[in-house]
Parts: C-alpha cells; sequence; structure tokens
C-alpha cells in the first residue's frame, strides 16, 4: 500500500497543508495514520477521498453539503436515497452552470470578434463595426 505524507498530498492537489488539517479536523478526511513522530500518513482511501471532495469543490457544491454526503456515504442502504437526491440535484446544479458558462462564452467570443473587428477598422482607418452586426 502506498502512503503519502502531508506535503505530497498538498502537492497532489494544489491545495495547502492547512487545508488537509481542515478536512481531517471537519471529518471530510478519516482514518489518517501517524508516524511515531506524529506526522500524518495518507493513503489511497485518501486519494479517492480526495479525488470525491476535489470534483465536488470544483463544481460548487458547498463544504457542509460535502459533509453530508460522506456522512450518508457510511451507511449507503440507510441513505441510499438522501444520496441520490443529494447527487441528482447537484448533477442538475452543474448542468445549468455549464449552460451558464456556455451562453457567457459566446458572448465573450462576439466580444472578442467585435473589437477585432475595430481594430481592424482603426488599422485601416474605416468605420467602426456595429455590435449588431458582428
Amino acid at each position: 500500500m502506498k502512503t503519502y505524507t502531508i506535503k505530497e498530498m498538498s502537492e497532489l492537489y494544489h491545495i495547502p497543508a492547512s487545508t488537509l488539517r481542515y478536512y481531517e479536523e471537519i471529518g471530510l478526511l478519516v482514518n489518517v495514520g501517524r508516524t511515531a513522530n506524529h506526522q500524518r500518513i495518507y493513503t489511497d482511501e485518501h486519494i479517492v477521498r480526495m479525488d470525491g471532495i476535489t470534483c465536488f469543490k470544483n463544481t460548487g457544491l458547498p463544504i457542509a453539503q460535502i459533509q453530508e454526503f460522506y456522512r450518508y456515504e457510511c451507511d449507503i442502504p440507510a441513505n441510499i436515497d438522501a444520496i441520490i437526491a443529494l447527487v441528482e440535484k447537484h448533477e442538475a446544479d452543474t448542468v445549468r452552470q455549464i449552460e451558464k458558462m456556455q451562453s457567457d462564452l459566446l458572448h465573450i467570443r462576439h466580444k472578442v470578434r467585435f473589437y477585432q473587428g475595430i481594430k481592424k477598422a482603426i488599422d485601416n482607418q474605416t468605420q467602426w463595426p456595429d455590435w449588431n452586426e458582428i
């Protein structure tokens, strides 16, 4: 079984060591071992958990709901409906975020073409483009 130091985990997930300690403190990272010198030892199980936490965080799930998800996961049979509801809601929220970002991207692309048109007009000393004609 491969093990990881707090420094390795911090570098792997691009987060400060204090965040890993915080995740342990609030129960997101459990069963973190210690060396004889009291240094934290993380395992592949922690890697799997951190992958999940990172995915949830990157898609905007608040820490409280991430905690709730992992509390539910401790007893899947008793909490399966709550797990499904939480994950389905987050999936729908993520889809909405993606759709909004795609719409925003179209607007940004329009701006790029508009300002490129202005630059071309400046360079050629011609009339600037109209926003609605781009």
